[in-house]
């Protein structure tokens, strides 16, 4: 064992144990602690732990090392729900209290939007959450560009929440058929079939369709040799409606015995009402392949997100988490302001979730998505609920819209855009021709507030002003969050710049 460092001693080499105490938490809910200036990151630890670590790996400036023991506790500390947890890949935050969650969330978007998008952004002086050790820009002045950062939207019951979970197949050391989640950063398949922010309904499912393959010796599929058939079980249920989706991704197009699974499903859950097959017979990480293949009822279920009903087939995309998602669209409505006669642009539109939502308060809505089968859910969602003040379009938004702003131009024109990118945020071709389309609001819903906050630099510096910003949590005991922010056009850029 290597020799023992306390904190007052400055170098950190790996394998060196020490004891650290956690002074934060970084962008993933590591916890983060200082040995003489020189930082370490510690998976699994929080704020206010004292904690025994070895130092794993070592940088210039920064290093990471492995939690051994946690010495006092944070006052933040619960014990799991989940025996899984610290080694499955999917919550990173179980062991925080949710209260802590909420509120590290909250300082995550502020952090960002001040260091990343130079944003005076701070927290609401009524959470009394910055009374003791504030940071030292709570104490400055307020002026008329400080935005405070509304309370975020937290959830009453954060377990069993999602509505969509993809378990792989595999075997476990001793050859026992399993299915679960994958470890952290890895293919290694941690079993789990009650998983605690799942559909309370998904273990009795896994379990038949496990037994049914130990019983008809119906191989899992092998990554290294790509054979065997069955590659992960895709499960989705309908909050609102109580429909629920079994798909099974196959290596193959064919599944032995299905009218006989399909039986032994319908026993096992009378609220199943599709069930189908998903033929991915390439080798790859992407989970679901581009044929869907039904052998009962519709290769679809149908949700609602307030009084739009929506249908959703296996390659939707949908919100995983639809009690926050009415939150989180009824604050982008909000921020919209909409009155009627408004036109409005939604980017990144996916099946017309938020279109459909916007399209009951706006004259008329047009939704752009790369993913041809969103559109056409989209458009299907559209007749399902009678809505015609809604087109939508194929391509990528910063394809489309700058092409349909050739088309009218320079004509084109939008009261709103809602702008909702994957994480990696808004293609710069992209941010340009909304600043052209000069539109009075951009509200922007946000999975990635580092991201956001780039974007927001960007609309800053070309005229549009930040004027409120709430964080979501739409993924609780993981280090995920979702913002809503509202901009408005000025006559003068945020940063004092004229308007091109």
């Amino acid at each position: 064992m290597a020799k023992k460092k306390h904190l007052d001693q400055a170098v950190c080499r790996k394998n060196d144990e020490l004891l650290l105490e956690i002074e934060d938490m970084g962008t993933e809910g590591e916890g983060i602690g200082r040995v003489d200036g020189y930082t370490l990151f510690v998976k699994d630890a929080l704020a206010g732990d004292t904690v025994r670590v070895r130092v794993m790996k070592t940088r210039k400036h920064f290093g990471y090392a492995r939690l051994l023991e946690i010495i006092q506790p944070s006052p933040y500390r619960v014990t799991p729900e989940c025996p899984v947890a610290k080694q499955c890949g999917g919550c990173q935050l179980q062991h925080c209290s949710y209260e802590k969650q909420l509120l590290w969330k909250q300082e995550k978007v502020v952090n960002c939007m001040r260091r990343i998008g130079g944003l005076d952004v701070r927290m609401s002086k009524e959470d009394g959450h910055f009374c003791e050790n504030a940071p030292a820009y709570e104490q400055e002045e307020v002026t008329d560009k400080t935005v405070f950062i509304e309370p975020i939207m937290g959830m009453e019951q954060p377990s069993h929440y999602r509505n969509k979970s993809q378990y792989p197949v595999g075997y476990d050391k001793e050859g026992k058929l399993v299915a679960g989640f994958y470890a952290g950063r890895t293919h290694t398949i941690i079993p789990s079939k009650d998983c605690v922010i799942g559909d309370e309904a998904n273990e009795a499912i896994l379990h038949t369709i496990l037994s049914f393959m130990e019983e008809k010796k119906i191989a899992a599929y092998n990554e290294q040799t790509q054979s065997g058939l069955v590659r992960h079980i895709l499960l989705r249920s309908a909050k609102a409606t109580g429909q629920i989706m079994v798909c099974m991704v196959i290596n193959g197009r064919e599944f032995p015995c299905v009218q006989e699974l399909v039986q032994k499903l319908l026993q096992t859950n009378e609220q199943i009402s599709s069930i189908c097959l998903n033929s991915n017979e390439k080798n790859t990480n992407v989970i679901l392949g581009e044929e869907v293949i039904p052998v009962y009822g519709n290769p679809y279920i149908e949700d609602r997100i307030g009084s739009i009903r929506y249908r959703i087939s296996p390659l939707s995309f949908y919100q995983v988490n639809p009690v926050q998602t009415e939150k989180l669209y009824a604050t982008a409505l909000e921020y919209a302001d909409l009155h009627g006669g408004e036109t409005v642009w939604d980017l990144y539109c996916g099946i017309g979730t938020i279109s459909l939502f916007l399209s009951q308060k706006a004259d008329k809505v047009y939704g752009v998505e790369i993913v041809p089968q969103a559109i056409e859910d989209a458009k299907e969602n559209a007749k399902l609920n009678g809505i015609t003040n809604a087109e939508f379009f194929v391509g990528a938004a910063e394809d489309v819209v700058p092409s349909k702003y050739l088309e009218s131009n320079g004509a084109l024109r939008s009261d709103v855009v809602v702008l909702d990118p994957p994480r990696k945020g808004c293609d710069e071709k992209l941010l340009q021709t909304v600043i052209q389309m000069e539109p009075k609001r951009i509200v922007y819903v946000s999975c990635d507030p580092a991201t956001l906050a780039r974007d927001l630099k960007y609309f800053g510096e070309n005229g549009y002003a930040l004027k409120r910003i709430r964080p979501c949590d739409m993924f609780g005991h993981s280090y995920h969050v979702e913002t809503v922010v509202l901009m408005s056009r000025q006559n003068q850029g945020f940063c004092g710049k004229p308007r091109n």
